[in-house]
């Protein structure tokens, strides 16, 4: 009977401290503590290596890793993803444009549905700039 009675308390205890039950006071705050505090925020990753990142996750898919429009997902694709490496295509396309067509897509230059658009770019001109330098640099 004390077994049962203890382990009782025991579920009734684990129950309240996860947050079930009515949300009564709120839990007092933890006591201080002799380590350090962490940084308040984790470094920033500088805008080419988040670049080079993207690329190599959202770009090479169709566009292939070195950029010659020969991905894993290029098969099939008409018209065929941009070969970044052909020095006339570099040659006819201003740096606004590239970074146009990363933030909103084929549709917004007059290129394919299939280049999709990147909203979430759209807030980091620094990343941008540094996805229109990586598909520069392809061609190099």
């Amino acid at each position: 009977m004390i077994h049962l009675r203890a382990g009782a308390a025991l579920a009734a205890g684990l129950v309240l401290a996860c947050g079930a039950g009515d949300s009564a006071a709120p839990a007092a705050p933890p006591a201080p503590s002799t380590r350090a505090a962490p940084t308040a925020a984790a470094p920033k990753v500088p805008a080419h290596d988040q670049a080079v990142q993207i690329f190599s996750t959202r770009c090479f898919v169709c566009h292939g890793p070195e950029g010659k429009g020969d991905g894993p997902g290029s098969a099939g694709l008409v018209p065929p993803p941009r070969n970044f490496q052909d020095p006339d295509w570099q040659a006819s396309v201003s740096d606004e444009h590239i970074e146009q067509i990363i933030q909103y897509g084929g549709t917004a230059v007059g290129k394919s549905p299939t280049m999709p658009s990147n909203p979430d770019l759209m807030s980091k001109p620094d990343v941008v700039a540094a996805l229109r330098e990586h598909v520069r640099g392809l061609a190099r």
